[in-house]
């Protein structure tokens, strides 16, 4: 019967969550959805996201309403094959539902939190998932963590280990940064895949991570097996300097949130929580001084200071870049600066996250 009927379940985005809003069922009951069909769109405290199913069928049965709040693990909707009668459904929901408690899941309590390791003295922290295969590195962008790979981790684990890493000064890695410049940043995830044997390895990068797994490929080509950079700094020299800037500086959370809705083609995606933990964060002892550092390294006036994009295409390495045509802080139009070196893939109705906003194609691109 499992094979026959399947549930679709509240997700667990993030290490924080522990409950969601069903903001609107994208499917009818009843709707015949093929795998990978976004069927319902859920909000966590932080952002919204719309949920796939892995395996193909028709919607049985909506369980939760819209705008219903309910747990992760909760039961949403049921999807089945053709042949199975009413009744059967009925005795599945109601059986799930009475095997359901509330808490936390057996999942859950598997799965590891973060860690940390100490690379030339300093602690990084960084959150693992996949158990088998080839490793694979999660670097995030400027003021950033490994929370901006909420909606990409857990998936991109299946069949490899992929590591999300908080970069020096940013989310819980030590805050002091020695040499605020991207070699040395660069130098940091060397450290880090030194310390924890990982040998050679894929590395996906956003933005300032991006131009952080350039500068690591160029400095260890033999160890970076391929590079997925992600509206990526380091291609040209535009950049949104204002708003680095004002993110490095501000701790208010008026201009906070004013300058975190540049992020996102879809400005109702900045949460209150979302903020809220951005605040927090600045807040914390020697956040302001490090991202001040390395804002000032990586800037020349208003533009970025260092272009890696002729290095970069001479690598011979596999190298995809993805973008959102709406991004605010870095042009779309940098994704053709590696020219026939990359494969390119810009989404139309996404900004500069768009490894959130467009989560289930970016997704897709990353596992092929």
């Amino acid at each position: 019967m499992s094979e026959r009927i399947r549930p679709i379940t509240m997700p667990k985005w993030g290490l924080s969550m522990e409950e969601g809003t069903v903001n609107r069922w994208l499917a009818s009951e009843g709707d015949t959805v093929q795998a990978g069909t976004a069927v319902v769109e859920v909000e966590s405290d932080k952002i919204a996201g719309s949920l796939e199913i892995p395996t193909g069928g028709i919607l049985r049965q909506r369980v939760a309403s819209e705008a219903e709040v309910l747990p992760v693990g909760a039961l949403l909707g049921v999807v089945s094959e053709a042949d199975v009668s009413d009744a059967e459904i009925d005795v599945f929901v109601a059986e799930f539902q009475s095997r359901f408690v509330l808490g936390v899941s057996e999942e859950d309590k598997a799965a590891a939190g973060p860690e940390t390791v100490v690379v030339d003295g300093h602690t990084l922290s960084y959150l693992r998932r996949g158990e088998s295969g080839e490793a694979v590195l999660l670097i995030h962008g400027f003021g950033g963590d490994k929370n901006n790979w909420l909606f990409n981790h857990e998936v991109l684990a299946a069949g490899r280990v992929v590591y999300a890493l908080d970069l020096p000064g940013h989310g819980a890695s030590d805050k002091t940064i020695d040499d605020p410049t991207l070699e040395a940043l660069a130098k940091a995830v060397i450290g880090f895949a030194d310390a924890l044997k990982l040998g050679d390895f894929h590395l996906i990068g956003h933005s300032f991570g991006g131009a952080t797994s350039m500068a690591t490929a160029l400095r260890s080509p033999d160890r970076v097996r391929s590079l997925t950079l992600i509206a990526s700094a380091g291609l040209g020299s535009e950049i949104d300097a204002e708003y680095v800037r004002g993110f490095a500086h501000t701790n208010s959370r008026k201009e906070l949130k004013a300058l975190t809705i540049r992020l996102f083609a879809d400005e109702n995606l900045v949460t209150r929580q979302l903020v809220d933990d951005l605040l927090r964060f600045k807040r914390l002892d020697g956040v302001q001084n490090a991202l001040e550092a390395i804002a000032s390294a990586f800037l020349d006036g208003d533009r970025q200071r260092t272009i890696l994009a002729p290095q970069v295409a001479k690598l011979g390495k596999p190298i995809q870049i993805i973008w959102g045509a709406k991004d605010r802080i870095i042009p779309a139009s940098h994704s053709n600066a590696l020219g026939e070196a990359a494969k390119v893939h810009v989404f139309p109705n996404a900004g500069h996250m768009v490894q959130m906003e467009a989560a289930n194609e970016v997704n897709r691109i990353l596992l092929n």
